[in-house]
C-alpha cells in the first residue's frame, strides 16, 4: 500500500470511529431528556403515560397527606391547572406547602405523575425561563424577576 491509500484508510476509520461515538451519545442522551412544564402546560400537550417530563410549580395548599413508609402524595399547581404527584422517598428540607419545586417522573395512565426526584426551592428566583415567564402571564409569579436563564 501506498503512503496516500494508508492515510486515507486511517482517516476512514477515525471518521467511522467519531461517528459510532457521536451516535452512541445522542442514543444515550435521549433518554435522559426531560421537558419542563408547568401542570397547563402538561395537559395543553397530552403528554402520554410513560414519557419522562419535569413539572414545575407550587404545591397546593392543604394537599400533602403522607402514607405508609415515605409515600406523599401531593398536588402541584400553577393557579390553572392542578396534578396529583406521588412520591416514594424521603423529601427535600425545604419542601412545604405553597412552596415552588421541581419534580422529575413520569405521568400513569391513571393521571398521577409518579415523580422519582423532587427538588425543592428556596423562592421562585431559580427557575427556567420559560416557566418563570408562564406563572409570570398567569400572574401567579411572586420572584424578583430575575429569573435563571
Amino acid at each position: 500500500m501506498t503512503r496516500r491509500s494508508t492515510r486515507l484508510v486511517w482517516i476512514g476509520v477515525i471518521g467511522c470511529v467519531l461517528a459510532a461515538a457521536v451516535g452512541l451519545s445522542m442514543f444515550a442522551l435521549r433518554s435522559g431528556i426531560a421537558y419542563a412544564m408547568d401542570p397547563s402546560d402538561l395537559k395543553e400537550k397530552s403528554i402520554g403515560p410513560g414519557q419522562r417530563v419535569r413539572l414545575v410549580g407550587l404545591v397546593k395548599e392543604g394537599t400533602v397527606v403522607r402514607g405508609d413508609g415515605l409515600k406523599v402524595v401531593f398536588e402541584i399547581t400553577d393557579s390553572v391547572e392542578t396534578i396529583s404527584v406521588e412520591f416514594n422517598n424521603i423529601l427535600p428540607d425545604l419542601f412545604r406547602e405553597k412552596q415552588g419545586i421541581i419534580t422529575e417522573g413520569v405521568l400513569r395512565d391513571d393521571g398521577v405523575f409518579a415523580a422519582d426526584t423532587v427538588l425543592a426551592k428556596h423562592d421562585e428566583n431559580y427557575m427556567p425561563k420559560e416557566v418563570a415567564d408562564s406563572l409570570k402571564k398567569r400572574g401567579v409569579w411572586q420572584g424578583d424577576g430575575t429569573a435563571e436563564q
